[in-house]
Formats: structure tokens, sequence, C-alpha cells
């Protein structure tokens, strides 16, 4: 998933950020006893955040400066008193905030990964200012007049291809967040959005809070029965680290309640753990999203209309690769019904399996994941843990690198010397073939309750061209894999595997950028483009021939065997009906969450089972994100837009057959790749890009073939 770092605070100007220069303020830690970190010069390593230094108590005093400080250079370009330019209004207002972006990019990198109660109390204190302060940029009049003052005479100048695209888009991002707008509307608009800030913001906090607030604790080596040796370890080790010697914990964190549900022989116990998961933000506690989330949805419908919309589906989509509803209706619809049927094949299977165990009575959901295992064994000799000592996490990662390394000569060095915001995280510098430096890339793997869940990457500084001299980024990835024991590294699944290279996906398209504008840079595209360059590196992740390259037995070195690779492609299409079903209609969720026509707050528990029932979803899974805890679409920066995995899967499926027509590592596609996607971000239309690439628009056929739906 792709992560914006000022997504919480100023959604409305993902694209535009609203605060776009690299010049550091003038201030210098050196020269100001006590000083404020963030408002000081960075002499690390090629000006990284010196996490080192920062601490809560510097960041509100840098907020307010920072904010202060682009009020001042938006008036200064709305009075000046030459004709409006491109490069007095357009570059001026895309170089302006230095230090509102630098803080902002720190701050919300850490709300997400290592968050505290401070920080969480300064989130909830920014929200609605940070709102407004994006509002009083996107509805200025003064500025609004002078960007429509040129692009009103963008016909008589000599811009280039990516000066008329960033006018073009800041046109188009002023005007959908009201700029043309009379001042009552504006006033209304205002208000909206400050409270969309406030509830959206609450959202996650309230998630975050019910991941960590449930444990299923453990006391009775019965209540073990049928787990891994590993999973148990894990679970003692988190009784540990809770002061509970001599019992097992299990969390809502994936890494440890998955396992749970895959091989725990105890039913009960599987009910118990997976109930409390989907029960997330719905437990009439003080962390119950429902009430929230419906008010979110009917804010929304507000605020479209407002714009001139009839639903916020409309709006978002207005400004995508899809366009309308019906488009990505249309695509849905052609994946849902063969992906209906193949579930009820896998759930009728999975009942036979569960009967011949001798439990009467119809399969539940926390049998899925139990009995899809034990069927996965049966057909394929496979199951996660016999994979596991094979995918050592640092070897996978590395296998990331060496594929990016294959394919265009990156390399990746770790730096030690570069200060990081928590022990777990690691530092890679990386460089050209010819040694020329590129960015900086951290990752950071392992779950802990200051982290919410999932996996994401986002920058903590975008590459763009200042004054002639490329300013290079800094980039993190964030994941929730599985942590190391005192007995064994992190060993992690191969689905976890595909998420760590899916997400290296996403630093590459930041890393790669090389374009002059900051706002059009990296992974500032669509959210139905986005995931492209993410999703097609999981189809080196799980090439055969790859694998066995960073798939070693993490004991004797020994690569991964051949029959078991064999296991893996053959078991590729096994449970594709459920992984679909439960993908897909989180997507209609989402959409029907966002086809509202009135303004009028929903029983969000009422709601989601009609729109489940208008589905056909069968009572044996359940949609992949259930509405209270489904922060994608209601506290990032997916609404309406959850979809954008299975509509960049076409684009990957198709991509990726450019390869397999050549080779997995043809240096000429490859090449066309990077200069035709991941260099051009944002700078071009994305069916431009991609049609420069592949020389045609994509087909849906390679989706269908790879999840098994079309023979």
């Amino acid at each position: 998933m792709k992560q914006t770092a000022l997504l919480l605070a100023l959604a409305a100007l993902m694209t535009l950020s609203c605060a776009k220069k690299e010049t550091p303020p003038p201030a210098s830690a050196s020269a100001v006893p006590n000083a404020n970190p963030l408002l000081a010069d960075w002499t690390t390593p090629f000006q990284t955040p010196p996490f080192d230094a920062i601490t809560e108590t510097h960041y509100r005093p840098a907020f307010d400066a920072g904010m202060e400080a682009q009020k001042k250079e938006i008036e200064a370009i709305v009075s000046r008193p030459e004709a409006p330019t491109f490069a007095n209004t357009l570059e001026a207002l895309e170089r302006s905030g230095v230090l509102l972006t630098r803080t902002a990019n720190v701050f919300f990198a850490l709300t997400q990964s290592n968050t505290n109660e401070a920080m969480q109390k300064i989130e909830a204190e920014l929200a609605p200012i940070l709102a407004k302060h994006q509002d009083d940029i996107v509805l200025n009049a003064k500025l609004f007049e002078r960007i429509k003052a040129v692009e009103d005479q963008k016909a008589k100048l000599a811009l280039t291809p990516e000066q008329a695209r960033l006018l073009e888009r800041t046109t188009k991002i002023f005007v959908r967040n009201g700029a043309a707008l009379d001042e009552a509307k504006k006033a209304e608009l205002r208000k909206v959005n400050e409270e969309l800030a406030v509830l959206t913001q609450k959202f996650g906090q309230n998630v975050l809070s019910e991941d960590n607030g449930f444990s299923l604790v453990l006391d009775k080596k019965d209540d073990l029965a049928g787990l891994p040796a590993d999973v148990v370890t894990g679970a003692a080790e988190t009784a540990k680290a809770r002061k509970m010697e001599g019992k097992w914990v299990f969390t809502l964190h994936k890494p440890s309640c998955i396992p749970f549900f895959q091989y725990s022989s105890r039913r009960d116990l599987r009910e118990k753990l997976f109930q409390a998961f989907i029960s997330r933000g719905a437990n009439g506690n003080p962390n119950d999203n429902r009430a929230a989330l419906s008010k979110i949805a009917a804010l929304r419908v507000t605020r479209a209309n407002l714009l001139g919309y009839k639903t916020h589906a409309d709006y978002v989509l207005d400004d995508t690769m899809a366009k309308t509803p019906l488009a990505v209706a249309k695509l849905l619809d052609q994946i849902w019904a063969p992906a209906l049927a193949t579930a009820k094949k896998e759930a009728a299977e999975l009942q036979a399996l569960m009967n011949k165990d001798g439990i009467a009575g119809p399969l539940r959901a926390w049998d899925w994941w139990y009995y899809a295992e034990k069927l996965k064994k049966a057909k394929y000799d496979l199951d996660d843990e016999t994979l596991r000592p094979y995918f050592e996490l640092k070897a996978v990662r590395q296998g990331a690198f060496d594929t990016a390394n294959k394919l265009w000569g990156l390399t990746f060095t770790r730096r030690t010397d570069i200060p990081v915001y928590h022990p777990d995280v690691e530092v890679f510098e990386v460089k050209e073939a010819d040694g020329t430096h590129v960015g900086i890339l951290y990752s950071d793997y392992y779950p802990r309750p200051s982290k919410r869940g999932g996996a994401w990457s986002s920058a903590l500084r975008t590459e763009k061209i200042l004054n002639g001299t490329k300013i290079t980024p800094i980039v993190y990835n964030v994941g929730n894999f599985t942590k190391p024991t005192a007995e064994k590294p992190s060993l992690i699944t191969f689905e976890e595997a595909e998420t760590l290279f899916h997400e290296f996906g996403h630093a590459l398209h930041d890393l790669l950028s090389n374009v002059t504008y900051e706002s059009l840079s990296g992974t500032n595209v669509p959210r139905d483009f986005v995931e492209l360059p993410s999703q097609i590196m999981e189809n080196w992740a799980a090439d055969p021939d790859v694998i066995k390259t960073y798939a070693k037995h993490y004991k004797t070195g020994e690569p991964i065997p051949q029959g078991l690779v064999d296991k893996i492609k053959n078991a590729s299409l096994f449970n594709q009906g459920f992984a679909t079903v439960e993908y897909m209609s989180a997507c209609y969720l989402d959409l029907d969450w966002h086809m509202l026509t009135e303004a009028k707050e929903q029983d969000a528990t009422a709601f989601e089972a009609a729109a489940m029932k208008k589905l056909g979803m069968i009572p044996e899974i359940v949609v992949r994100y259930r509405s209270p805890y489904f922060q994608h679409i209601f506290s990032s920066g997916y609404s309406a837009g959850y979809y954008s995995y299975i509509w960049s899967e076409v684009l990957d499926a198709d991509a990726f057959q450019a390869f397999k027509e050549t080779s997995l590592f043809d240096a000429k596609t490859a090449k066309s790749y990077r200069d035709n996607i991941l260099a051009k971000g944002g700078s071009e239309e994305p069916m431009a890009l991609y049609k420069a690439f592949r020389g045609r628009e994509p087909k849906v056929e390679p989706l269908l073939k790879r999840r098994g739906f079309l023979k």
C-alpha cells in the first residue's frame, strides 16, 4: 500500500502536497542553544532526518513555524504587482512550504510506525488546524485568480510538457477542492473539511487501540494443540515481553493471529480470536468507529455535492484512470461472478473435509483458514510451515535488491551512520551501477504496539530538480512480518515475501523518479495507477527462477528444492476463490459507502450487512475489511479507490507479459519500463505512460488467467 505522509492532514492536496521546497530553513542547530532540530539544518548523511535528536516537544513549534512561513510565501505570491506567469505563480506555489512538508513527513511517518500517547495527542490537535491551513491555500481567491490567469494564456506560453502538466494538475486540484465556489459554499466546505480531518484521524487511532486492545492468553498446553513449534515459541516470547512468563499470548496482529487460524485444532479458540479480529471498532467501547464512519460517509456526500458531484465516488473517480463508478463496477463484475462460483466450490470441499473430521454443522469463517491449510497439505503436500525455513526475511529483502540489480544495475549498501527512529529500522544507500547516488531506503518490518497494522511505503523526501540540482529521495518501507525469536531469525510466509516485494516496488517508483516538480514525482499518481509498480514486483517474487536465488534454508544455506518450487507453482491457484471474494467484497463495500447520494448517517452494521447480501456473499467468508476497521477508506487515501489494486493488477499482469515475451531481466524491456513508468511519476497521463511502455492499452485476459478464472 502506498502511504502518503501528508495524507491524514492534507488529503485534498495530496498530489499538490502544499509544501514543496528543499532549500533548508536558515537556522542552524549548532547556532541556537537547545535548538529544535526540525527548525535547523540537517547535517546528517544525505540530510536524512536526525531521528535521534527529535522529541515530541519539537513537532508543534515546527508545524506552527512551517504554516506561518507558508502563509507568508502564499501572501508574497498573491501580492506581486507583476502579471501572473508560470514562474511567479505556479513554480512559486510548487516551491513553497519547505518547513511544513519536512516536519509533516517526519511526524506522520512516526504516527504510523512508532506512535505514543503524546504523538496521538499532537495528531488530534493538528488535524483541524492543518485542514484549515490547506483550505486557506486552495480557497484563496486571489491565488486561484493568478493560477487561472496563467491557465487562460497557456496556448501562448512555451511550456515544457512537464510544466503544462503541472499547470493542468494544479488548476484541477484547486477546482476540485472548492476554489471556484462562492464564499458561502467555501465556508460550508471549510467546516466539512475540518470535521472530516478530525474524524478520519480519530478513526485510525481507534483501530490502533483495538489492534492492541485484545489478547488471547493461554495457560494450558492443551490449548496449543495443532500449532507449530515456531508459532508456540513466538506466543511465549510475546507473553514474556508482557511479563506473563509461562503463558502464551496471541494478538490481533496478523503474524500472530493468522497462523493460529491456520493451525489451531481448538475450534473454540479459533472462533474466539477470529470474532475479536472481525469485531474491531464495533465493541461499544470508546474505540467504536461505527458512528464516526457513518458521519464520514455522510460528510463526504455533502462535500461532493458542494463541488458539483452526485456522490463521493463520482468526485474521487473523476481524477483517476477509471474516471467513473460505472467503469469500476464493469471491471469488478467481470471478475466477481467467476470468483464467487469458485469460492462456493472451495467451500464445499472444505465442508466435506470438516465433516470427515467428525464435526457436524456448517463451515464457519473461523474454520476456513484451518481447513484450507489442511486441504493444501493434502492436495499439494505444501503448507506455510514447510516453506518458512526458506524465507528468512533479510534474505527475501536481498532477493528484492538483487532483482532490482539485475533489472537496472542498482546496488543497496547498508548504512549504520544514519539515525533511525526505532532499533528495528535498517537503512540502505541506493546507487546506480556506476556508483551515482540514487537515494536512501529505510526498512522497518516487525510489528509492535506503536505501529499500525499492514504494510506500506512512503517518502521522507521526494525527488525533484531544484535550480538544476537533483534532490534525491528518502524512502521507507514498513511491514508487520513475523518477528525473530531468541532461537530463530524472522522466517516469513511466501505471501509475506510477496508483500515485501510489493512495497519495494512502491519504493522503486519513488527512488527512480526523474522529474522536475515534486508534486508530479514518483508515486504522486492516480490511485489506480500507483499500484502497478508495486504489484508487478510480486511477479518476480513468485517466479520459479527468481525464488531459487533468494529462498535458502536459514540453517544450511541450501536453495529451496525444485520440488517445493514446483509445489508453490502448482498451488498458485489454490484458494483463489476465497482470496478474490474476500478482497473484492471490500471493493464493493467501499463503493457502496461512497455511492450514497444523501448526506444521511447510516446504521453501519445494517448497511454493511445489506451490501454483502446484495452481492450474494457466502457466510463462510468475511469481507477482508469490515467497515469499522477499514482504514484504507476511512482514514487513508483509498476512499472509493480500494478497487485500485485489482485495476492495477490488470496493468501489472499485462505489463509483466512484456517481460515474459522476452525474458525476466531483458535489458531493453527493463529500460523501457523504467523510462516510461518509474521515471515519469505523474508528469503525464497514466494511460499515455502505459501505452508508451507496452505499445497498446492493457488487456484483462492475463489477470483472469492468472487467477484461474479463464481457461
